[in-house]
Parts: C-alpha cells; sequence; structure tokens
C-alpha cells in the first residue's frame, strides 16, 4: 500500500512538472506569436515621447509618463506602484521657442536651443547685439549699452549652460585679476616697442564664457548667446541644482542660448562690424516650487516558486527635453513595457519574480538606479540578471555570458536561432571581466559594482539602417523618427522570451566567472 501512495505521489510531481514545462513552452509560443503579429512596442514609444515629449526629472512630462505607465500595466494586469527615489529643489516644465534676426544683410528665423532649469524669456525680447567685454576698461566703455542687449560670449557649447554659481564667480574673479597683470604687462611692452622700437607679441587674455557674468546681468542683459555645433545638444544647469540655496528664488534670470555655429558666426561678424540689426527670442522655460519628488516605476510578475529571486528588465524613464526623449531612452522603455505586456499576453506563470523598472534620474547621475539599489540591498544577491537597455534602436543579436551560464543561456535562447533568419541570436562565452568600482554611463554601473549580473545584449545594425548615436546623444534630433520600427519589435520578443527563460531556470544563474 506505501509503495502504491509513493508512486502515485511521484507521479503526480511528474506530471505537475511536465504540465509547467509544457506550459511555459506555450507561453514561449504565444509570445513569439504576439511580438510577431500585434507588437505594440512603437505606440508605447510614440505616446511617451510624441504625447509627453522630454521628461527631465522635476518636470510634469516625467511625472505624467510615470502614471501613464501605471495605467498601461494595469490594463495588462501586471502589478505596478511607483517608488520614491529623491526629490530636487525645484521643478522646471518646458516650453516653446522661437528666435529671428531683424535687419543686417540677411533677415533669418534662429537655429538654437537651452539647457533645462535656465530661465526663458520675458515675453517676447527685442534687443541689440554685443560682443562680451573681455577686460575691467573694456566693461566700463560699453557698461551703458549693455541694457536690454544680446551678449555673444566666448566658447563652444558642450549643452551645459553658463555657470553662474559661487565657485563659477571665484574662478571668474581670478581670471580678472590675471587679465588686469596680462594687460599690464602688455602695456609696458606696448609702450617699450613704441619708446625703443622693440618688436613685442602682446599675451593672450584668460577667457572664461561671459567673463563679466554677474556685472553684465546687473547692467541689464536680455540673455548670453554661445557657439553651438550642429545638431545642438543641451543639458540642465546641474551646478545650480547642487547648490545649498537651489530654490524657486535663487532662479538665474537671464536666457542661456546655444545657437547654430553657422548663424553666430554671422552675427558675430557683423556685431564686430557694428552694424544695426536686432535679435528677438520667445522662449518658454518654466519652473516650479519644490521640493518637486521623482519616482521609479516598477512593475512585476510575482514568481510562482521563488518569488524573492528576480530578474530585472529596466530602462530610464527621463530624458533631456531638447528633443523628446525617443532614442535616449525611449529604446529602452518601449521594448520593457512591450516585454512585461507579451509575457502577460502569454499567461505564463514564471518561477522567479520578473521585475519591470523604468528608473528616474539616470541623466542627472543614475539617481533613479542608485535609489534601487540602497532600498533593495537584500535583494541584490537574488538577482540572476538585470537587462538594462539603454542604446540605440539597433536589434538584439546575441548576448556574451560566462561559461558557466553558457548551457542556461543556450537552452532558454533556443527558440530564438529561428525567430528571424535576417536578425540572427547568437549566445557566445565571455571571459571574466574586472567588477567595476565606480559608476559608469548607465544604471547597470550600479548594480554591477554590487556584484549584480548585468549582461545585456548584443546589438548591430544588421540590415543597414546607416543610425549614429552619436547624431542624438542629448541632441535636438533624439526624436520618433530616429526609430527602427523592425528592430524595435525584434528586441522586445527577444527580451520577453530571455527574461522569462531565466525566471522558469531550476537555479538561479551561477555568478562563477562574472567577474575577474
Amino acid at each position: 500500500m506505501k509503495n502504491s501512495v509513493r508512486t502515485l505521489i511521484y507521479f503526480s510531481v511528474f506530471i505537475l512538472y511536465s504540465l509547467a514545462a509544457f506550459s511555459q513552452t506555450e507561453a514561449v509560443k504565444r509570445i513569439i506569436s504576439e511580438g510577431q503579429k500585434h507588437n505594440l512596442v512603437m505606440q508605447h514609444i510614440d505616446v511617451l515621447t510624441n504625447r509627453f515629449g522630454g521628461r527631465p526629472i522635476g518636470s510634469d512630462a516625467y511625472d505624467n509618463a510615470a502614471q501613464w505607465m501605471l495605467d498601461q500595466y494595469k490594463q495588462w494586469g501586471v502589478e505596478a506602484h511607483l517608488e520614491e527615489a529623491g526629490e530636487l529643489p525645484v521643478g522646471f516644465n518646458r516650453g516653446g521657442w522661437w528666435g529671428r534676426m531683424i535687419g543686417g544683410e540677411a533677415p533669418m528665423t534662429l537655429h538654437f536651443g537651452t539647457p533645462s532649469y535656465t530661465s526663458g524669456t520675458k515675453g517676447i525680447q527685442r534687443g541689440h547685439v554685443l560682443i562680451e567685454p573681455k577686460t575691467e576698461e573694456e566693461f566700463n566703455r560699453m557698461r551703458h549699452k549693455l541694457k536690454n542687449a544680446w551678449v555673444l560670449v566666448s566658447g563652444q557649447n558642450s549643452g551645459w549652460p553658463i555657470g553662474h554659481t559661487a565657485k563659477d564667480d571665484s574662478i571668474r574673479n581670478d581670471m580678472k585679476a590675471q587679465n588686469r597683470l596680462i594687460t599690464v604687462t602688455n602695456d609696458s611692452l606696448r609702450r617699450l616697442s613704441w619708446e625703443k622700437g622693440i618688436e613685442y607679441k602682446p599675451q593672450p587674455l584668460k577667457e572664461y564664457p561671459a567673463l563679466f557674468y554677474k556685472e553684465m546681468v546687473e547692467a541689464g542683459v536680455l540673455g548670453f548667446i554661445q557657439r553651438a555645433a550642429v545638431p545642438i545638444r543641451a543639458l540642465y544647469d546641474r551646478k545650480w541644482l547642487a547648490e545649498k540655496d537651489c530654490s524657486f528664488y535663487t532662479v538665474s534670470e537671464v536666457a542661456d542660448i546655444k545657437l547654430d555655429e553657422q548663424q553666430y558666426d554671422l552675427i558675430y561678424r557683423m556685431a564686430k562690424e557694428r552694424r544695426d540689426f536686432w535679435l528677438e527670442f520667445d522662449i518658454r522655460n518654466y519652473f516650479k516650487l519644490g521640493p518637486v519628488k521623482y519616482h521609479n516605476v516598477v512593475a512585476s510578475i510575482k514568481g510562482s516558486k521563488y518569488p524573492d529571486e528576480y530578474v530585472i528588465v529596466s530602462g530610464h524613464l527621463d530624458s533631456y527635453d531638447i528633443a523628446t526623449g525617443a532614442v535616449d531612452c525611449g529604446t529602452g522603455i518601449g521594448p520593457m513595457m512591450e516585454a512585461a505586456r507579451l509575457i502577460a499576453h502569454s499567461g505564463a506563470k514564471p518561477l522567479r519574480t520578473i521585475l519591470f523598472v523604468a528608473f528616474a534620474g539616470e541623466e542627472f547621475g543614475l539617481l533613479g538606479a542608485q535609489a534601487f539599489a540602497k532600498s533593495h540591498a537584500k535583494k541584490l544577491d537574488k538577482i540572476s540578471n538585470l537587462f538594462n537597455r539603454d542604446g540605440g534602436p539597433t536589434p538584439a543579436v546575441g548576448i556574451r555570458v560566462p561559461q558557466a551560464m553558457y548551457d542556461d543561456f543556450k537552452a532558454v535562447c533556443k527558440p530564438l536561432e529561428t525567430l528571424n533568419p535576417e536578425i540572427p541570436f547568437k549566445v557566445e562565452i565571455a571571459q571574466p571581466r574586472r567588477k567595476p568600482t565606480q559608476m559608469g554611463g548607465t544604471d547597470a554601473s550600479v548594480f554591477a559594482m554590487k556584484g549584480v549580473p548585468t549582461l545585456s545584449f548584443s546589438e548591430k545594425d544588421v540590415k543597414g539602417y546607416h543610425f549614429s548615436y552619436d547624431e542624438i546623444w542629448h541632441t535636438e534630433r533624439d526624436i520618433y523618427n530616429k526609430q527602427i520600427p523592425e528592430y524595435q519589435e525584434h528586441t522586445a520578443i527577444v527580451t520577453a522570451v530571455v527574461a522569462l527563460g531565466i525566471a522558469n531556470l531550476k537555479h538561479q544563474l551561477s555568478r562563477e566567472g562574472l567577474y575577474k
């Protein structure tokens, strides 16, 4: 009798495991079928970028996008919530902007941008143009003329605004002192040259963008204009936001304009020639009282057997707002959301919990990832892998893994071998790498520092769409049109299949050979 009962139990367990394996295989088939016939990844990216636009933390666009993600997950039957990741002392919202040159030899519409968290204009503002002073004598000579002027400043735009913190003031004061000494030296050499006919080469003055910044602001300038390469890159006022006294009431009151270098050069020449012309700008940059909290968006499909072990799929929800953040990081958020939908649609019951995390503040210093790693520190040892996507719209074509993970990944990725013959997928062995000791350029580095596997998919423009990441990176061209739909759809399917497969392994992935 005991043998019969034991046999019945063994048989029941076998049937259950067989049914589980069968159902998971069917789930993968459903993921691939749905992903090929009714893929919604581009719809997600369309809403994210064309309805909400650029999404710096502290903006309404970011908060609205986060709430929309919660609503989407709810519709798909996926549990989701917001996790507070930090707060900013002041918030910022971007409006429209335009500018034009009036008079001169070639009236034109101006091509420019402004960094986030910098002031706009007070309505439409028209003013004459001056080249910034380099010495105190020059400043005093033009002090009265600075009122209601647009000032051309030195330096090439790198995306950051002109510094106006106490540290910047200190640097400027030091350079002014050096320039006073250089001026005295040059005057002495010039006098000797005149008296004794000795040739001399004057020492160049030290340059710093808007060297007389405070003095020019007090004199009543409308704003500053700096030369910018195309496509124009615009970031945010990082240094001011880090100041202890940063608040709604310490905002810089003048515009900081990054102008197309060809137009800048023309306008500079005209200003140097003292021609009569004017520039007119309307820049609608708005602030809101702080503190303003920002949140990670965390969704989960709970594990049926090992709910306290995890596979994470992630990207960052925030972006700069000179464009719409379609690639950086719509290419991370779109496939992540679609992977969550495909897995939920398939009816899969993963053994481990799959988390879908949209990090906040990646562009502000990996803030959301740091907050998540800190608040979930006890979970880090239980993460099989964090699949973070933060690159171009090129497709996932493979993955490189340590020897100890190879057999697991090879089995999990088998359905991808025939997914799309035009975009073959390959699993390869990678040698151990050094564990990073400091944060890098993506959220994944925060977790890698703590020993979490952060293996990401290899990507390649296999069909030759001629995508250039440098063209869109934090520039005005990071827009929906730069997406490559078939690549994004393919990546969403790959992400769903692999995340589900790793979650369904009988064991947590080995970390042997991951780091040196």
